[in-house]
């Protein structure tokens, strides 16, 4: 990837920033390359909106543009997830193909990256990125390299102007993108991730367990606090 050229009017970049540690690091990763940013957040009908309340609070801090898109009215169409229905129980282990399959949203990073390339053609922006990772490719297809291989061929002729996905950490395991935020010195207590909107994480959900084994194998204490440490 190659960043834009010094002391010129910064490139308009558009990242897809749900509040998470995955994106808050790319968010980081764009503007210390140099990115004129474009932070989009979705409410998409997920079970709360803790996420997004913390992207706003980030975003707000380091002056970035931001939007929060509300796009609820698909729920009817995707909702067949326990993320989007708080009637189901949440899966409470390790990320696993077997017992972590309901927590995918059908289609979930096709649709949003699709309102993201609209989103950068609209600003002249010739990148878009989100951040999908190798941790994810046992359980999401569209977090998978292929997935983000065809979604770039469709993004360079789907209109006049091409727009390329940047997928920074989309071999990296979740220990890696934390090792990279933490040498640029970011601050994790500035992300959630559980997927229960609770006052503090659950400890217990695939994406808190993702998280702290994250910090673990880095020697780390994870600045959130838990309700199950």
């Amino acid at each position: 990837m190659t960043p834009p050229t010094p002391h010129t009017t910064p490139q308009p970049a558009v990242v897809i920033y749900s509040g998470g540690m995955d994106s808050y690091t790319v968010l980081h990763r764009a503007i210390r390359q140099g990115y004129d940013v474009h932070a989009l957040s979705f409410h998409y009908g997920q079970r709360h909106a803790r996420e997004l309340d913390v992207a706003r609070h980030v975003c707000d801090e380091l002056g970035v543009s931001h939007k929060v898109v509300d796009i609820r009215a698909i729920h009817q169409l995707i909702g067949n997830s326990a993320l989007t229905d708080s009637d189901r129980d949440m899966p409470k282990a390790d990320y696993a193909a077997d017992n972590l399959a309901d927590t995918v949203v059908p289609n979930r990073n096709m649709i949003l990256l699709s309102l993201a390339i609209g989103h950068a053609v609209n600003i002249d922006a010739p990148i878009c990125f989100y951040g999908a990772h190798g941790g994810d490719h046992v359980l999401y297809p569209d977090c998978r390299p292929a997935f983000v291989d065809r979604m770039n061929d469709v993004a360079a002729i789907a209109n006049f102007e091409a727009v390329r996905i940047e997928a920074p950490y989309l071999h990296s395991d979740k220990a890696q993108i934390l090792a990279d935020g933490l040498e640029m010195g970011l601050d994790y207590a500035q992300t959630w991730t559980c997927y229960l909107g609770q006052e503090t994480a659950c400890g217990e959900c695939g994406s808190c367990r993702e998280r702290l084994n994250a910090f673990a194998s880095l020697g780390m204490t994870d600045p959130l606090p838990y309700a199950k440490p």
